[in-house]
């Protein structure tokens, strides 16, 4: 992925609901201007959601998921209803589509519910008004618009700009921790896990983060990190390291210079740093026969040591002495009842939005399953912990009590 592309995970997604047949994708269709979601006659065409990464004016890089219809019947049906409620732990702004002929229906009012129930910002989008003798005005909720003639889908569009939450200049993932001309050292091994030709997600980010705060970032790999300290000439501001290096960066970082790592600084601006630091906990608390839950938010394809499913299960049952069950899941696979596993262990989160990754932090806390990620987990395992947090003083002294 190149540099200036936006990841799905930091586009807004935009998700829309209803019952069968309402003209959802009809909506979809005029929204995007083009022929993203299968229209038909037929009720419940849509059969599983249906997402795509695009440019759309106003609101720029969007994601749009088209669901199938909330009131779907039978076994297939009640998955797919499943489904559609899925959708709502990933989406920012959502759009409700009802047949302006029939008006709410109590299946309708239980969306509303729910979209109130996880403060999410939405319209109901009232279709087929070219059917209505008269159009009612717009209210702050509703919009009456016809997807057959094109009424009112540009003041739609405004409206879901209007709804979209706005950035936060202070939401960074490492740029407020630094100042102008600070070097900040960031360490990505090259081993037989790292993609070809490129960085990953969060060592994107962390550079671009470093610039924007107008201070240099320094890029090397864990080989190299004694002798581009020794050359830098002067005290970096940061270490940030690939969490899998941390043991031969803490042993060479002396310990006066701020230490973490890109997976800590992204469970940080997910949301959920200190759940994660406060979960880790459970790893000494692990006995033989725990199940532990390794959840990844993307799926990709899996080299020999991988970290999710060989490293980390690997480290786990040297660190705890323990006879481990380990259990892998990835994608949208995130299993909802978690009441089996002893301890999540999450990955960074990059590849999915921080309402999603906060969903599944909030299901384990509901469930009272620890909950933490990669970064605070290997940080724990390999004695860094405490070192890694100080950068936070909230979670150090979290830390500390513990």
């Amino acid at each position: 992925m190149g540099l200036n592309e936006t990841p799905s995970a930091n586009r807004l997604h935009i998700g829309f609901f209803g019952c069968r047949n309402a003209g959802k994708s009809s909506v979809v269709n005029a929204v995007t201007g083009q022929d993203l979601a299968v229209v038909s006659d037929v009720a419940g065409t849509t059969t599983d959601p249906v997402r795509k990464a695009m440019e759309l004016l106003p609101l720029g890089p969007v994601v749009i998921i088209d669901t199938p219809g909330i009131d779907d019947v039978g076994t297939l049906g009640t998955k797919r209803v499943q489904r559609t409620k899925n959708v709502l732990n990933l989406t920012d702004v959502a759009v409700l589509v009802v047949d302006a002929t029939q008006g709410m229906n109590k299946v309708d009012q239980e969306l509303v519910r729910l979209f109130e129930q996880r403060l999410l910002p939405y319209v109901v989008v009232h279709n087929k008004c070219d059917l209505l003798d008269s159009v009612p005005q717009t209210e702050s909720h509703a919009i009456w618009v016809s997807a057959k003639t094109g009424r009112h889908i540009y003041e739609l569009k405004e409206l879901l700009g209007s709804l979209a939450p706005k950035e936060d200049p202070n939401h960074r993932l490492l740029g407020d921790l630094i100042n102008p001309l600070d070097f900040v050292v960031l360490v990505c091994p090259i081993d037989e896990s790292a993609p070809k030709g490129r960085m990953i997600l969060p060592q994107q980010m962390a550079i671009r983060d470093t610039l924007d705060a107008g201070a240099i970032p320094v890029v090397c790999r864990d080989t190299e990190l004694e002798a581009t300290l020794a050359r830098l000439g002067q005290r970096p501001a940061m270490v940030v390291t690939d969490s899998q290096a941390f043991s031969t960066v803490n042993s060479l970082v002396p310990d006066d210079i701020p230490l973490t790592s890109f997976s800590i600084l992204m469970a940080r601006y997910k949301g959920f740093l200190r759940t994660a630091s406060a979960g880790v906990a459970a790893v000494e608390a692990l006995k033989d026969n725990d199940t532990v839950l390794m959840a990844e938010g993307c799926t990709h394809h899996r080299q020999c040591n991988d970290i999710g499913t060989v490293k980390i299960p690997r480290w786990l049952r040297a660190h705890t002495k323990r006879e481990l069950n380990i259990v892998t899941c990835s994608g949208r696979e995130f299993p909802e009842d978690l009441t089996p596993y002893s301890l999540v262990i999450h990955c960074g989160g990059c590849m999915i939005t921080e309402r999603d990754v906060q969903y599944r932090m909030r299901c384990a806390e509901d469930q009272g399953v620890p909950f933490t990620n990669y970064g605070i987990a290997i940080a724990q395992m390999t004695g860094a912990l405490e070192r890694s947090v100080r950068l936070f003083p909230n979670i150090h002294a979290l830390i500390s009590e513990e």
